[in-house]
């Protein structure tokens, strides 16, 4: 018996032997993992930006179905396509935590340098000038370049390049399809546009004859919009692609600690398992059936009405807050600069001044520079700068409000200014400070007199919250985009978008309207007299 203890002892011991023996492959893997992690804003997670409306490669949808993934910076999003399905791979290999930041294209490589993504995952080719800016890994598809054509045009039957001699043509803004144009003789070429369901658009309209693509953002093109079709070449008689290149890689910031790891999990998955799972992305883009024009309009209501809602919704909130917000930081600003300060006190003279300088320089830059612009450099200037990651609703609420601020400061004053001088006169004779004058006499009739003006400052911001959408902000616009990008039905979309803004600008100036004759309607005034006057 006791030797059969001692048996059983031995073997415990030598099982515990064999489990140490295996420790130091596990030690292994986590210093993979710190290498990993180094290249990485969030150690356990990997960062993905992408456009989520150039589908197959990546489009958005409301469910998780076929493998989707959440868009972090849209809540109720989900991002697939052969971009996602490739990230998936990658963080599973890697052994990280995937996330998914939807974004616009051109504020895809400022977000990779300034650190709010890691990688750039989006059917992005390394060419030359992205060299300059980033890292790219090995590549994860190549495919070849067709031109998208309105399938009843004299150039769907077309062999050659020469064949489309007198064309209108256009590709992608910042991207070398645009480049390629020059290579067909007698070419039309017209301005870049932004994003490929514009491209459609302007093909199915008639306003361009062509746009160039890659061969599976075609396929998806004509899947969605059966009137399409794409024009391939033989050798020789296509696009001379030697000083360019259609692979497809991940883009990474320079010197990341990241392209040798993801090279060696890109080995991994085999160009088989790449057609395939390109396969089946573009498959699900097929269409089911001819709905019609209406039909097309309810199935996009049906499936992504809830978005719409959504971004309906983030854009009163931006446009109600930074209205008041805005308003606030006009009012302050009216006010400071309608004081007057004697130049014989000359030490108020000169902070005065100061301030004045401080606060007019802020008028001129704000109200001389596009909302657009002004959105780019304090979103991605914030973190490349400051290293403070301010949110996308953040902001947007920041930009509007200091917008908005600028140029109500000009429209308040005006208002003061307006207000008869006498009444000031006649506020300092009974004994009013500065600000009791401004408070209890000016600033009722002031606020009165620029209401319309405060009310049309709403409604435009309802409008302007549309630039947000460069830096990701889940407003109306931005969800247009993306389900324009992802259905392919573009017309339909923003049709669907502009009864949205209707709705939301007329019942916001209706009840504008009833606020302004509500202050209009109250011209009683109560007198009052002083007890010293005798009866």
């Amino acid at each position: 018996m006791e030797n059969s203890h001692h048996r059983l002892y031995h073997w415990f011991i030598m099982a515990l032997l064999f489990i140490f023996c295996l420790h130091p492959v596990s030690t292994q893997a986590k210093e993979i993992d710190k290498s990993v992690a180094s290249g990485l804003e969030d150690s356990k997670t990997l960062k993905v930006g992408m456009e989520a409306n150039y589908a197959p490669f990546n489009w958005t949808q409301t469910d998780d179905s076929n493998g989707a993934v959440p868009i972090s910076n849209s809540s109720g999003e989900y991002a697939n396509g052969y971009d996602v399905q490739m990230a998936r791979k990658l963080a599973d290999k890697l052994g990280v935590k995937l996330e998914i930041v939807k974004l616009e294209w051109d504020g895809l490589p400022p977000a990779l340098e300034s650190g709010k993504i890691d990688a750039i995952i989006a059917g992005m080719s390394p060419t030359e000038e992205r060299l300059k800016q980033m890292d790219f890994t090995n590549s994860y598809y190549n495919s070849d370049i067709v031109l998208v054509v309105d399938k009843d045009s004299p150039y769907a039957s077309a062999n050659s390049l020469d064949d489309f001699a007198n064309a209108k043509v256009t590709g992608q803004l910042n991207t070398f399809h645009y480049d390629l144009i020059d290579q067909i003789p007698n070419v039309n070429k017209q301005t870049a546009l932004e994003a490929f369901p514009t491209m459609i658009s302007s093909v199915m309209s008639g306003k361009i004859d062509a746009y160039i693509s890659e061969r599976p953002g075609a396929m998806s093109a004509i899947a969605a919009n059966p009137d399409l079709t794409y024009v391939s070449f033989d050798d020789n008689k296509g696009f001379d692609l030697k000083d360019v290149t259609t692979e497809v890689a991940v883009g990474l910031r320079k010197d990341s600690p990241l392209v040798d790891p993801i090279n060696d999990a890109l080995d991994t998955i085999s160009n088989d398992e790449r057609e395939d799972t390109m396969e089946d992305m573009v498959d699900l883009n097929e269409q089911d059936e001819d709905r019609g024009f209406l039909g097309d309009i309810s199935n996009i209501w049906s499936k992504y009405g809830s978005q719409f809602l959504r971004g309906a919704g983030n854009t009163m909130f931006i446009a109600l807050t930074s209205t008041i917000i805005g308003s606030l930081i006009g009012l302050i600003i009216a006010i400071i600069r309608s004081i007057k300060v004697a130049k014989t006190d000359k030490i108020k003279y000169v902070l005065y001044k100061i301030i004045d300088f401080i606060i007019v320089a802020y008028i001129e830059i704000f109200r001389g520079t596009p909302m657009m612009v002004q959105a780019m450099l304090i979103f991605y200037g914030s973190k490349l700068f400051f290293d403070f990651d301010l949110s996308s609703m953040a902001a947007a609420l920041l930009i509007v409000s200091v917008n908005t601020g600028a140029y109500l400061s000009e429209v308040i004053r005006g208002g003061i200014t307006g207000i008869d001088k006498g009444q000031t006169e006649a506020a300092k004779a009974i004994g009013m400070n500065h600000f009791q004058t401004m408070t209890s006499v000016i600033l009722p009739q002031a606020i009165r007199t620029t209401l319309p003006a405060l009310g049309n400052e709403f409604v435009i911001n309802i409008k302007d919250t549309s630039v947000l959408n460069v830096i990701a902000v889940t407003e109306l616009f931005f969800i247009t985009k993306s389900t324009a990008g992802s259905t392919y039905l573009t017309f339909q979309t923003f049709l669907i978008a502009s009864i949205i803004y209707f709705v939301l600008t007329f019942t916001s100036t209706r009840i504008l309207n009833w606020i302004e004759k509500k202050f209009n309607d109250s011209d009683t005034y109560r007198i009052h007299t002083s007890s010293t006057i005798p009866e």
